[in-house]
């Protein structure tokens, strides 16, 4: 269509240029819909511009260490949900229950993410809670899992004596943890998918901070 350039008044002029927005398709008028990133086990998800769309580029692919890194980490987890399952009948210690249900809720949520993670890229999820729970032998078990006596021995204590005990154990455990994800960034090629890096880290960040916490609360036990 040719446009007339003759000219006509102000009002007219910004009639037109109005009509004409007007007539664009919705395509055209719309914004482009917004880039979401899945934030970590209990954080929300944010949308991203285009430019740190562009800095993720293109994912990459998960290898046999992440896989066995989120396995791994699943009954390790599962282990510490079985400790935090003792303190309930064997703690008259408030701050240690509130320890417990932080734990309790931390871990849960993220062995629901990584089950989803790994069933989303066809590997097999363990089973670690309930009547299906796979069991691991002392040789398989990860940096920081109690063995079966240690479990023991914790089962058969109470009051003062297993707070101190859970913290000691829990600690260990905590720290395994971080031994496990400090082997995860050492393998070639492994967490450079973004949601296991993310995963990963916070693993990381978070348990230093609750192994602060325990140290302080083992600290005033003595």
């Amino acid at each position: 269509m040719k446009i007339s350039l003759t000219p006509i008044s102000g009002g007219l002029l910004l009639s037109a240029a109005l009509t004409a927005a007007t007539a664009l398709p919705a395509s055209a008028q719309d914004p482009p819909p917004a880039l979401v990133q899945p934030g970590a086990p209990g954080e929300p998800t944010r949308s991203l511009t285009p430019e740190e769309a562009a800095a993720l580029g293109t994912p990459r692919a998960h290898v046999d260490a992440d896989v066995h890194f989120m396995q791994g980490m699943i009954h390790h987890h599962g282990q510490a949900l079985d400790m935090t399952d003792l303190l309930a009948s064997r703690t008259g210690s408030e701050e240690m229950r509130l320890l417990a249900l932080r734990i309790d809720i931390s871990q849960t949520d993220e062995m629901g993410m990584m089950a989803s993670w790994l069933e989303a890229r066809g590997e097999d999820a363990p089973t670690v809670r309930g009547q299906e729970a796979s069991a691991l032998d002392t040789d398989h078990l990860m940096p920081g899992m109690l063995t079966d006596r240690q479990m023991a021995q914790l089962a058969a204590a109470t009051g003062e004596v297993f707070d101190r005990m859970f913290l000691e154990f829990m600690i260990l455990h905590h720290q395994g943890a971080l031994t496990m994800v400090s082997e995860l960034f050492l393998v070639s090629r492994a967490a450079e998918e973004p949601m296991i890096f993310q995963f990963a880290s916070n693993v990381d960040a978070d348990q230093s901070a609750e192994i602060g916490r325990m140290n302080r609360m083992l600290q005033a036990r003595r």
